[in-house]
């Protein structure tokens, strides 16, 4: 990580991205069910949906992307691209990490429907990582909705804010319901910072 530069963590599925009702018509298809009788308030793996077990959903999940275009045709959460517009205007640096290269046998597919939902609703970012272990990629600050990455990050010592969710109503502040939230909170991060590079400077 260049020290010169403030880095924002970004998730996409669950943060950027709304995967629960992007999925659901497809699952609502899959399970030969209504919508209605899909809740919204799931918990991680959807278990709430009745899909089966591991592979099922992996069976659901392979479809919906192969299939459905999942990933080029999930809705926005509400002000996300706006508000990492605004960032990035600022001058903090966009770095997507994500992990959708969760099933074998279909990245391409992955890749190129996330290129596409990224330009088609005028995300900015400078970098695109694909990685489950998102401890692993550097940045000052992280936003994340996924119970188990959230804990990774902030047992690695990382910033992370979580995004609200049914699935981590459990995880500790910080925290944000919304992403003019997500914003005031980075932007306060993002304003240490600069103050630590001043005096940094002014100490050479």
């Amino acid at each position: 990580m260049n020290p010169a530069e403030f880095v924002f963590g970004v998730d996409l599925d669950g943060v950027v991205a709304d995967f629960i009702a992007g999925l659901k018509p497809i699952a609502a298809e899959w399970l030969d069910v209504s919508e209605a009788e899909l809740t919204d308030e799931v918990s991680y793996g959807f278990r709430e949906w009745n899909i089966g077990d591991e592979q099922a959903y992996s069976d659901l999940h392979r479809f919906a992307v192969k299939e459905r275009d999942l990933f080029a045709r999930l809705p926005l959460i509400p002000h996300a691209a706006a508000a990492l517009r605004r960032l990035s205007a600022q001058g903090v640096r966009i770095r997507v990490i994500t992990h959708r290269l969760y099933i074998p046998w279909f990245h391409r597919q992955a890749v190129m429907q996330t290129l596409e939902w990224l330009e088609r609703n005028g995300i900015p970012y400078w970098d695109l990582c694909f990685m489950a272990a998102k401890s692993s990629v550097d940045a000052n600050v992280y936003v994340e909705d996924s119970p188990g990455n959230i804990r990774a990050l902030r047992e690695a010592g990382k910033d992370v804010i979580v995004f609200r969710n049914s699935t981590n109503r459990d995880e500790p502040v910080p925290a944000a319901s919304s992403w003019l939230q997500v914003e005031e909170w980075v932007m306060s991060q993002y304003a240490l910072w600069l103050a630590r590079q001043v005096n940094v400077v002014a100490k050479v």
